[in-house]
């Protein structure tokens, strides 16, 4: 008999029962190579009903903007220690994450109840370190929008600049990558797609709407117009 048939079968099968230990072999199989499960928008915390991201309006001056995460930077500067420039990842990775829930009121006359997840602003401003003559923040977004505050109250009030809510990545026309969580404000203070943060000495300066008459301190225990 011919030893090359049988030699070519006892291969195949050698190569064959080799692979399929491989398989069987308890951990030759990573769990870390599945595909990552798509988030699931949340529409309850803690026992309280949360709106969903659909029913906000849209209302920005020029549309939603769509930033690519891998381009995006968010500079600090002004009157700071050191001007800072982080990419999407260095703020998600290098600052803690806080959850809150907390009331958006437009002055359209429509609210929404969500859950935001994000940084807190101070955080950001103490790596950057402050001058002593700062009084003013302001936020610039990438479709030009601006508002300012006084520097006290991202400094004494946990405000967020959040990337999430109700679980999921806020979306583009929500202001990805980063919106402001202003509480006690009312929503032309919730600025979107944040791009650049001044820390400055002109408590003078106004924003998009404010130049326009709305109120500067924006507090909803007051009308929205000077």
């Amino acid at each position: 008999m011919n030893g090359r048939p049988v030699i070519f079968f006892l291969l195949i099968v050698g190569i064959g029962g080799f692979w399929l230990y491989t398989l069987l072999e308890p951990g030759s199989v990573s769990l870390d190579s599945s595909p990552t499960l798509p988030s699931v928008e949340i529409r309850n915390y803690e026992g309280e009903d949360l709106s969903s991201f659909h029913d906000f309006r849209e209302n920005s001056i020029k549309g939603p903007q769509i930033i690519q995460r891998d381009n995006y930077r968010l500079e600090v500067s002004g009157l700071v220690n050191r001007t800072i420039s982080f990419s999407y990842q260095d703020i998600i990775e290098k600052f803690p994450s806080y959850k809150k829930v907390v009331k958006l009121n437009c002055v359209e006359g429509w609210d929404v109840i969500i859950l935001w997840e994000g940084i807190l602003v101070r955080d950001l401003i103490r790596y950057a370190g402050v001058k002593p003559t700062a009084n003013t923040i302001i936020f610039y977004a990438y479709d030009g929008y601006s508002t300012s505050f006084p520097l006290s109250y991202v400094m004494n009030n946990p405000i967020m600049m959040a990337y999430r809510m109700n679980n999921l990545t806020i979306p583009i026309e929500r202001g990805f990558p980063f919106q402001l969580v202003a509480e006690d404000k009312w929503g032309y203070k919730w600025i979107k797609w944040i791009t650049r943060i001044e820390i400055s000495d002109n408590d003078k300066y106004r924003g998009y709407w404010e130049s326009r008459g709305f109120s500067q301190d924006g507090d909803l225990n007051k009308g929205f117009f000077d």
